[in-house]
């Protein structure tokens, strides 16, 4: 089988070390600052403060168009030229925002027609943040024109480091259904299909009576009786993605016309954005950045924390990258705010370091006294500099200039996870098999079991060349384009080991079930046929054995739940097998084709029942030490990265995230402290310590 091409517009290359994407020459440590909510006379103070926390870069202005245009087409920008002069004296760059999430009360009050509708006919107001109808011409027009006003103001400054689009499209939402939207869409479907017989097709609208005979009956999926045509529910969650990102390419590029060569970003939620393909979004980014906040009530928090920098690390084409924002401690929107203990923002902040980031920004640096926000932490808290909180956000700023050396330099994995926003928004649609079958859950498992065994991880998109990786795993891969079906059965050929969860390559990109049912085309490559889904009653459990063990007491057995599938085997090999259950019979299965080996799940596992399973038929890499004592915590974390050089130089990240300490056998510099390290004298990594420390390999 002939190997497609990559993606029509390709990732960012691999940065050399001379031209890393992130601005500077340092990790950029900072925050959200918003001087307006503050008298004039606190200016000062905080930027004393920001020099006293070592502070490089704030972002500015994010939510500032009313104080910038307090009426339309009059600006007012002297209050944002004192404080760029007070941090730039103080050596302090900007990332500078277009404020164009929150539009002023005069615009709603001028404009009511550009508010966004909901599916169920629901008006969103003012009086909030969130986007506006991404289509309407007025909205269209006045974010271009404050975004113009101040590009073209500050021309040329030389403190302007970066420039920060809008905030978090699509959080909250970006799904319009006003009239306006639903003429935008029709263009968008006309561009896609060309023709109503072809979106006819593809939609399946003989199905329920639904054919169209004018682009005028074709509405957006609103609210209706009962499940809507997937399909089109499918489409109008792609065209959302495009239409916001379209509002960001417009401000990208006015500001590009005053500031050609300064990096444009704007802030993804990686893992928690469901709105946008980040995938087509990453590559309209100079330097992708990304904001992660810690789930409160979730013990295992540095897992999820580590899952959004590697998926970052991944958008960003293995290039650094910039956690945008984060919480110093306690959030104020969860349900209950867990806040941070002592040193564990030190160690979350290296975190996302050890995986790729040359940037460090909290939301925010003053905490706010009025709003919504005001219980959310800040580097300088209510109580503030004399605190714990503050003494920290200090020692962190110290620490990280120690780390200048690691920028620019990059985390390399053999080991893939396939994540496809496409196949999420399918895999999660009404009228599924199972609603616990959600993709989000699916991918936590894979990455949990992953993390806790040390194996650094990237997250690849199926249409993308999977040959420099030893093994991909595919978690939640419902949806497979004939084009990712082709990467995977020629990394396969290839060599490769691939290894697929249940429910798995069920749709096209259509939204069509597969000729012949799932695994539709990777039948072959897998070896087998998907005959029937039969769901596992909630409660009940299945058990599995490994092939040929009916007789041995001591052999591993696993046990599954909620999930089941009737194989039929077409080359593949059972390797354990359902003693119970909806469906006796082949459960795990592996099979050889061309050079490689594919392998499939057909049950839902936990983490340690995928660690049973899977470890003896995958054989990936551990990236974590061994303790000098022979044991290994599985919440040691390990995380290295290499200079792009050539130099061989290489800096690896030991996290201990156990509340024992770890006995290590290490050699090199630690670069946080300054200690020689020798494998001879164990060194000693507290409970909740941190150490970096810098290799060179050996010369040739």
């Amino acid at each position: 089988m002939a190997i497609p091409p990559p993606l029509s517009t390709p990732r960012p290359a691999t940065p050399s070390a001379a031209a890393p994407p992130v601005p500077g020459t340092c990790i950029l440590y900072g925050a959200d600052y918003n001087p307006e909510q503050w008298d004039p006379t606190v200016w000062r103070e905080d930027v004393r403060l920001m020099q006293e926390a070592g502070v490089t870069t704030v972002s500015l202005g994010i939510w500032s168009w009313a104080l910038l245009e307090p009426e339309p087409g009059r600006f007012d920008f002297s209050w944002l030229d004192e404080v760029i002069g007070l941090l730039t004296d103080a050596g302090i760059d900007v990332d500078l925002a277009t404020p164009t999430a929150a539009p002023p009360s005069w615009f709603y009050a001028a404009h009511p027609e550009a508010r966004l509708v909901e599916a169920d006919g629901t008006i969103r107001n003012g009086g909030s943040r969130g986007i506006c109808c991404p289509h309407s011409p007025a909205y269209i027009e006045a974010s271009a024109r404050i975004t113009e006003a101040i590009a073209s103001h500050v021309a040329g400054h030389p403190h302007v480091a970066m420039w920060h689009v809008h905030n978090e499209y699509g959080a909250p939402g970006g799904d319009c259904h006003c009239a306006v939207s639903q003429e935008a869409f029709h263009t968008w479907l006309r561009a896609r299909y060309g023709s109503l017989d072809e979106l006819n097709r593809a939609w399946g609208t003989a199905f329920w009576g639904q054919v169209y005979s004018s682009w005028e009956q074709v509405g957006t999926p609103r609210h209706s009786g009962t499940a809507l045509n997937p399909t089109c529910e499918l489409d109008f969650a792609r065209f959302t993605s495009d239409s916001l990102l379209a509002r960001f390419t417009a401000e990208r590029d006015i500001i590009r016309q005053y500031f050609p060569d300064t990096p444009v970003t704007t802030n993804f939620m990686a893992t928690n954005c469901p709105a946008n393909d980040y995938w087509r979004w990453a590559r309209e980014m100079d330097v992708v950045s990304t904001d992660y906040y810690l789930e409160a009530a979730d013990p295992d928090n540095q897992i999820w924390l580590a899952m959004e920098s590697d998926l970052t690390r991944s958008l960003a084409g293995s290039q650094p990258w910039i956690l945008m924002e984060h919480s110093v401690s306690a959030v104020s929107w969860q349900p209950h705010n867990w806040a941070k203990m002592p040193g564990e923002e030190r160690r979350n902040a290296l975190a996302h370091v050890a995986r790729g980031a040359d940037g460090v920004l909290a939301f925010q640096w003053r905490a706010s006294r009025r709003g919504a926000e005001k219980f959310h932490s800040a580097m300088v808290p209510h109580a503030g500099p004399n605190t714990r909180v503050f003494r920290e956000v200090c020692k962190l700023g110290q620490e990280l200039s120690q780390l200048d050396q690691v920028r620019g330099s990059e985390v390399r994995a053999r080991v893939a996870l396939l994540w496809d926003w496409n196949s999420f928004w399918a895999q999660d649609l009404a009228w599924r098999p199972s609603i616990l079958m959600r993709h989000r859950e699916q991918m936590r498992r894979v990455y949990e079991w992953l993390w806790h065994r040390g194996t650094t991880v990237d997250f690849v998109h199926p249409e993308d060349d999977l040959s420099r990786y030893d093994t991909v795993i595919a978690p939640a891969s419902y949806l497979l384009s004939q084009t990712g079906a082709a990467r995977v059965t020629a990394f396969v050929e290839h060599g490769g080991t691939f290894a697929a969860l249940p429910f798995f390559a069920v749709v096209d990109d259509e939204e069509c079930v597969h000729e012949g049912g799932a695994p539709g085309p990777l039948h072959k490559v897998l070896g087998l046929r998907v005959e029937e889904i039969r769901p596992v009653r909630e409660g009940e459990t299945v058990l599995l054995r490994r092939t040929g063990s009916q007789s041995d007491t001591s052999a591993p057995h696993v046990i599954s739940r909620l999930w089941s599938e009737d194989l039929r085997l077409e080359g593949a090999g059972a390797e354990w097998v359902a003693d119970d259950g909806p469906t006796p019979g082949p459960a795990v299965t592996s099979h050889h084709y061309g050079k490689g080996k594919a392998v499939y799940v057909s049950v839902m596992l936990e983490p340690d029942g995928l660690a049973t399973v899977l470890e003896p038929l995958l054989e990936l890499p551990v990236d974590r030490p061994t303790a000098v004592d022979g044991q290994s915590s599985d919440r040691l974390e390990t995380v290295t990265r290499h200079a792009t050089d050539g130099s061989g130089r290489s800096w690896t990240f030991f996290m201990n995230h156990d509340d024992t300490p770890c006995h290590l056998a290490l050699s090199g510099v630690d670069l946080l402290s300054g200690e020689y390290l020798t494998a001879s004298s164990p060194t000693v990594l507290p409970a909740g310590g941190v150490l970096v420390v810098a290799t060179t390999a050996p010369a040739a």
